[in-house]
């Protein structure tokens, strides 16, 4: 996985499927990338997180991203003062259009919002409900079963992937971490590979240890290790909105640098018979507020 970065797109919202999908598809094509695109099909409930402004962590998030002028009013407050829009009914030519381009389709979430609130507390039958009720619209609008999931904001613990393995999904992307692995629950080594996010976001960046606009790509394109395999998460709202010009210009660097871009497909295909076992546990992370699923290493 030399000078390899395997490319992974949260799609989490309406506005976000409609607009910054389009412009993504729109600079994949020019530069001749692919990615991973994991999609929120049912009601964009996103405003409803404004509730937790009044937690420190997600409070200061918010300022140092300018999150009002980052996503745009009607993402910060889509379901709040009426019912969330539903995505996957309003944007199926958006999401088939990504897909029949060569990308790789992959599940987020039925109700983003609710999940990434309550995905790590619900029982088994809420959790197979919810992961079923969004594979099947996603799989009426492409008509295929999606390859991969992601937990909304990496929320996930051992029985959602438990949950998950009774699904025909190849792999998923449920954590951070360094490298692929296949989980340890229970005492059983599950089938289903994980591919763990290894870079900061741009919302977890800005904003922190001098991290601003003009230097934001200096800084992603330092932590590439051209020895391991970096996965990188980009967001439909953020790089497929406002900072697509700077995305595209990451790009443009990072191939001038000798990297390639791949699906998770791809990297899982070439991780399969060499990853090896491990587990992750919910942890707090830089630039999140609350607990993430995060890869244990080896102390």
């Amino acid at each position: 996985m030399l000078k390899t970065i395997a490319l992974r797109i949260d799609v989490d919202t309406y506005r976000g499927t409609g607009r910054g999908v389009p412009r993504l598809g729109e600079i994949f094509s020019d530069l001749g990338i692919k990615g991973t695109f994991y999609f929120s099909v049912g009601p964009d409930n996103m405003g409803r997180h404004l509730w937790r402004l009044l937690k420190p962590a997600f409070l200061w998030k918010m300022l140092r991203t300018n999150a009002a002028g980052l996503y745009g009013p009607e993402i910060v407050l889509m379901g709040t003062a009426w019912p969330g829009l539903k995505i996957g009914k309003h944007h199926e030519q958006a999401i088939r259009d990504i897909i029949s381009a060569g990308n790789e389709p992959g599940f987020h979430a039925w109700d983003h919002h609710y999940a990434q609130a309550h995905l790590t507390d619900m029982s088994v039958e809420r959790m197979t409900g919810e992961l079923r009720r969004g594979t099947e619209e996603l799989q009426r609008i492409l008509g295929v079963f999606p390859s991969s999931t992601a937990a909304p904001g990496w929320r996930a613990n051992d029985q959602l992937l438990e949950v998950k393995s009774k699904f025909n999904f190849a792999y998923n992307s449920d954590c951070r971490g360094s490298f692929p692995f296949y989980p340890v629950v229970n005492g059983e080594k599950l089938s289903q590979m994980q591919i763990p996010v290894t870079l900061p976001t741009y919302d977890e960046a800005l904003g922190c240890d001098g991290v601003t606009d003009s230097n934001y790509n200096d800084y992603q394109l330092s932590l590439l290790r051209e020895d391991k395999l970096n996965v990188l998460t980009i967001h439909a709202e953020a790089e497929g909105g406002r900072c697509s010009d700077m995305f595209a210009n990451y790009v443009k660097a990072a191939l001038a640098a000798g990297y390639r871009f791949i699906t998770l497909g791809e990297a899982a295909a070439e991780f399969a018979d060499k990853a090896p076992a491990g587990k992750m546990q919910l942890k707090e992370f830089p630039g999140r507020e609350g607990k993430l699923a995060v890869q244990l290493l080896a102390e």
